[in-house]
């Protein structure tokens, strides 16, 4: 089954962060779904004008009212259309029959800032065959639905907001409280009762303020300000923590006397106005217990990697010590690349033991790659290496093979591409700048230098340098993509182009 990266890179040509922003979306959307009793739907508009559904969501409070899978199908539905030139939420007030199943839809254009109208339109499809009188609970989630829908059209849900501790994300079923924006609670349902309870709360929980209540049953103090303050922040009592969403997120564990609890606080913004904030809780007293074993395990992962990196940065210091004892110049130049490769793949290994999710940052990578390089180069001229457009993170798997890639492009660069020959080159002019482009589809990395330019004749085919050959492997089978040399688009000096699929 394709995922949702895949078929946005199959049918768009959505920027990096758009899609991001999809997929930070569709992880939150569940949400939306109970809260509405409701269906959702992703679709996007084709390169050839059609709309397809990219991603399905089925709630956990209601009955689905689309049984088959619908990724992939062509939404004909002309509110969508409708719903994107308008810029705005729409409702169908009357019903659709499918057999004996009445449906109402609801179309959701998702917002994102600094695009050029909506990315993408949800579809909101709700089951009316068997009316009724809503509960109290059903109130407040529809009302909270209303608001979140109309925050994704404003482009401000989800929130970019952090999660430094991998916590999971409680659903509304575990326990859900509305807060107005005072931070009272103007409704509790009976599951978050019961975590209050567990917690040791006795008391009505309705027309209490629910940060105050956190804070007496907490046991450490700290952590009971924290989350009052996330609470309170949500709801739009305070201002925001000076450390933004994103770095402290809007979700803690927390101990109280009795039981362990997570919760989450997801503001409500609906048009830039406070409305309060949906409070989430789950008892993981149980879930805590079990979750120390694979803790365990993940820090024997991160131990292996650092104990790898250790080794490797022991290999690489006896390489330079045998280069520092060899007359031989070939074979003290052989040696000093083999260090530099070395040291190299073992500061992604470096970076692999403190991940939790076996990824890489690449713009982390070269930032702590390049002064490296640079203190190798030879000669006396000054080179200096620009790092400015951003590459992303990437898993293990294609990070290692191409931070190897651009270990060697850059360092080929510094080598090879100022050989002193132009005489009106000034000290400290010589430059080489790695830029990027990145979409959902492939990344472009090209290493560009002002130097002397290739030679002529020149074809990386069949150079037998050794540098280019490891480079041309790692690039056609290790990542699938495609190099090539030619000169600057400058005009001056060189520029090496890596193309990898990201699919």
């Amino acid at each position: 089954m394709s995922t949702l990266s895949d078929l946005l890179a199959e049918h768009t040509k959505l920027s990096d962060a758009a899609a991001a922003h999809l997929q930070r979306l569709v992880a939150e959307w569940q949400l939306l779904a109970d809260l509405s009793f409701a269906d959702f739907l992703m679709s996007v508009r084709t390169e050839n004008g059609d709309m397809v559904t990219v991603a399905q969501c089925r709630p956990n409070t209601a009955s689905t009212v689309f049984p088959s899978d619908e990724v992939g199908s062509v939404a004909d539905d002309p509110q969508l259309d409708r719903a994107v030139r308008a810029d705005r939420v729409l409702r169908e007030e009357d019903p659709e029959w499918f057999g004996s199943v009445a449906i109402r839809r609801e179309a959701v254009p998702v917002g994102f800032p600094g695009a050029d109208g909506p990315i993408a339109v949800l579809t909101r499809a709700v089951d009316l065959t068997h009316p009724r009188l809503p509960s109290p609970l059903e109130l407040a989630y529809q009302d909270s639905a209303n608001d979140l829908c109309q925050m994704v059209a404003d482009g401000t849900f989800p929130h970019q907001e952090g999660n430094p501790r991998g916590l999971s994300t409680p659903r509304a079923g575990d326990g859900f409280v509305r807060v107005d924006a005072n931070g009272i609670v103007v409704y509790a349902s009976p599951n978050a009762l019961s975590a209050f309870h567990r917690m040791g709360w006795t008391a009505e929980l309705t027309h209490t303020r629910l940060s105050e209540v956190t804070t007496a049953l907490l046991t450490d103090p700290f952590e009971s300000d924290d989350v009052a303050t996330v609470i309170d922040a949500a709801a739009g009592v305070s201002a925001p923590p000076a450390t933004p969403y994103r770095d402290v997120g809007m979700r803690m564990e927390a101990d109280a006397r009795r039981a362990t609890v997570l919760i989450r606080a997801v503001p409500l913004r609906p048009r830039g106005i406070g409305t309060g904030a949906v409070v989430l809780i789950r008892d993981v007293t149980e879930v805590k217990r079990r979750d120390l074993a694979l803790i365990s395990k993940d820090a024997t992962i991160r131990e292996i990697h650092h104990r790898v990196k250790n080794n490797l940065q022991s290999v690489s210091a006896l390489l330079r010590l045998q280069a520092r004892r060899t007359a031989n110049p070939e074979a003290r130049g052989a040696l000093t690349e083999a260090v530099r490769r070395v040291a190299s793949i073992a500061l992604v290994h470096e970076l692999l033991s403190g991940s939790v999710d076996e990824e890489v940052d690449l713009d982390e990578v070269v930032d702590r790659l390049v002064p490296i390089l640079v203190d190798v180069a030879s000669g006396d001229t000054s080179v200096g290496v620009r790092h400015r457009d951003r590459l992303g993170v990437l898993s293990a798997e294609l990070a290692m093979p191409l931070v190897m890639v651009l270990t060697e492009l850059i360092q080929n660069a510094i080598e090879h591409g100022f050989d002193g020959s132009d005489a009106n080159r000034e000290a400290g002019e010589s430059q080489i700048e790695i830029v990027a482009d990145r979409d959902v589809r492939r990344l472009l990395i090209a290493v560009r230098d002002n130097g002397s330019g290739l030679p002529d004749g020149f074809d990386v085919g069949s150079s037998d340098r050794l540098g280019l050959q490891i480079v041309q492997t790692l690039v056609s089978i290790e990542l699938g993509g495609t190099l090539t040399m030619g000169a600057s688009p400058t005009g001056r000096g060189t520029e090496v182009s890596v193309e990898i699929p990201l699919r």
